[in-house]
């Protein structure tokens, strides 16, 4: 039988939680600082790069959109295969409103180093709503940590007028941040339940990622031919 939380009287149970707050304010506080030190990063000109959109080549000062402040996801990509990653895929999948960051002149949008048109009937096979371009044939990828055959990346970049400046970046479990899913299944008294998890003797763990939507889990769900998929 599958380990249970004990159960205690409210008293207890409340000394419990008011402890585990002071833990959880106090990362809050830190998380706040960390932030405000991310504000005084310095940052680092970048060349005139071209990557190509949906209607053709696009200087990356023009995926702005008019904005100063631009947000990437790196896309992990495999030319020609019908499902690309699956944490990727799932991880984008959750962007379905972006709208707010219009009010804090910024942009979010998916890069990949496949080919544009791989790239957009690959979007539209899974339900993707964000914006997607393609570095393929650039040093884009490779010159903000995310080269062909490597991993996926976050970056952040600030346009002053054509110029246009790298300012954060973060990979592997640096993105779960922007994460809403990671944060709803960590609330759950059995969290994640992947092996590597410190929990209580008896808790319910299977390997790593095994809980995960992959590719043909979302297309399944989102897609456009949703029906079709098996």
């Amino acid at each position: 039988m599958t380990a249970k939380p004990p159960v205690v009287d409210q008293d207890t149970w409340r000394t419990a939680l008011d402890d585990l707050r002071r833990r959880e304010k106090a990362a809050t506080r830190e998380l706040d600082a960390i932030a405000a030190q991310r504000r005084r990063l310095p940052m680092v000109e970048l060349p005139a790069y071209t990557l190509t959109g949906a209607a053709g080549p696009v200087r990356l000062a023009d995926v702005f959109d008019g904005r100063s402040q631009l947000i990437t996801y790196h896309h992990m990509w495999n030319d020609g295969a019908q499902w690309q990653c699956g944490g990727c895929t799932g991880f984008t999948s959750q962007f379905t409103r972006l709208e707010f960051l219009q009010n804090y002149d910024a942009r979010f949008v998916i890069v990949t180093n496949g080919p544009i048109e791989e790239a957009l009937a690959y979007r539209e096979r899974v339900g993707n709503k964000m914006d997607w371009y393609s570095a393929a044939g650039t040093s884009f990828g490779a010159d903000v940590d995310a080269a062909p055959g490597e991993g996926f990346a976050v970056n952040v970049f600030f346009r002053d007028g054509e110029t246009v400046y790298r300012t954060w970046h973060t990979n592997g479990r640096g993105t779960e941040q922007l994460s809403h899913s990671f944060a709803l299944i960590d609330l759950l008294p059995w969290g994640r339940q992947e092996e590597w998890l410190d929990s209580p003797d008896g808790w319910p763990s299977r390997p790593t990622y095994s809980g995960w939507l992959d590719s043909p889990d979302i297309a399944r769900f989102y897609g456009k031919d949703s029906a079709r998929v098996q």
